[in-house]
């Protein structure tokens, strides 16, 4: 016979239950119309706590949850309830599957996060092969769109134009025009075969592929265009060196080859997803979290892919990482008192911005570079 109270099998002759003591009716001694089925809810705690094994733990919380129920459930049913054990085994796989979770996404999220890193040095170390080709045809100088007197601009004149003037609004003398840090990068896409996804590092949020299905063009290919759409900084990455406004372009040549050439994007300078930093926050003498404030957003700002004059790629974790410790992101003058490579000066403005001597790292990209604090 069953005892009413906790659902234990007794010998049919007792008076007491052997488990808890509960005095035994005669209804219960005969057992007569007794109906003894076994518990859904514990069967589903079963099966879906089996589930979150290949679910990734999205069924353990329900999973848990209807064991515990159908637990109360079948101690209160008098006997009527079983399966008492189904709602165990479903409840003790959610917290293994919970425990493996919790130990698990953490190494996932890192292992992601350095795919990401993994994945963002391979494209630059292609745009650094595609930059000594494309040097190799021109003179040994990196590509830079426009002439020598175009200006840096947020935008081309027209990205789709039939020719380099009327992309870059160049006079006949090939005088005057604005050009873009990306139309730039877009000459490897012209000119050495590198595709637009190329230029997109995977960890830098806000950054899509540049495809021509956006804009609806039609009847054109890549090398047939000038930059990365109407909004280039959707789809461009990547920081570059600084060569307009100023006399020190790089040439594969005559410039030191600890260079930074490019890098993740500047943190001075807004992004698709994300404001310029506050530069007062960021002390290259100071703790790490001030150090780590220099840094870009890609990679969770753990560091920076930077790519080099002689073509190798490093993934740095500070960003003075230039020629004599230079700050790769920020201007920085030869000698000035109180003003150290490591730190480098705010720009003012991005039309402004520009290397202040033949060693000086400066890499740059569209967005507007944030504004110094007030003194």
């Amino acid at each position: 016979m069953y005892c009413p109270k906790c659902g234990k099998e007794n010998p049919d002759d007792a008076q007491l239950c052997y488990s808890c003591g509960w005095v035994l009716t005669e209804a219960s001694v005969t057992g007569e119309n007794r109906n003894v089925r076994t518990s859904t809810m514990a069967i589903a705690s079963l099966i879906l706590g089996i589930l979150s094994i290949v679910s990734f733990a999205i069924t353990a919380i329900p999973a848990a949850l209807l064991g515990i129920i159908s637990r109360l459930k079948i101690e209160k049913s008098g006997g009527r309830l079983v399966g008492e054990g189904f709602a165990i085994v479903g409840i003790a796989v959610s917290v293994v599957i919970f425990f493996v979770a919790g130990v698990s996404m953490p190494a996932l999220a890192r292992a992601r996060q350095f795919s990401f890193r993994m994945v963002c040095g391979r494209n630059l170390s292609g745009l650094g092969k595609a930059m000594l080709i494309y040097a190799n045809d021109y003179e040994d100088e990196l590509p830079r769109a426009g002439g020598r007197s175009s200006t840096w601009s947020a935008r081309i004149a027209n990205w789709r134009a039939p020719n380099r003037f009327a992309a870059y609004g160049l006079n006949a003398n090939r005088t005057g025009g604005r050009v873009t840090v990306s139309s730039s990068f877009y000459l490897l896409v012209k000119y050495t075969d590198v595709a637009p996804k190329t230029f997109v590092c995977p960890g830098d949020p806000g950054v899509m592929d540049f495809r021509f299905s956006e804009y609806d063009v039609r009847n054109k290919e890549y090398i047939d265009v000038w930059d990365f759409g109407p909004n280039p900084a959707e789809h461009c990455s990547y920081s570059y060196h600084a060569a307009y406004n100023s006399p020190y372009s790089l040439n594969t040549a005559a410039s030191a080859p600890g260079m930074a050439v490019a890098a993740d994007r500047n943190p001075w300078i807004d992004c698709p997803a994300a404001k310029a930093k506050d530069f007062s926050l960021f002390d290259w003498d100071g703790d790490t979290q001030k150090q780590k404030a220099g840094n870009a957003i890609a990679h969770l700002e753990y560091g920076q892919n930077v790519l080099f004059l002689d073509s190798h790629v490093a993934f740095e974790k500070r960003a003075f990482c230039g020629v004599q410790d230079d700050n790769i992101y920020t201007p920085s003058p030869r000698a000035a008192p109180g003003v150290f490579p490591q730190q480098g000066i705010t720009p003012l403005s991005c039309p402004a911005v520009r290397p202040l001597h033949r060693e000086d790292s400066l890499l740059v990209n569209e967005g507007e570079i944030t504004k110094p604090p007030p003194h």
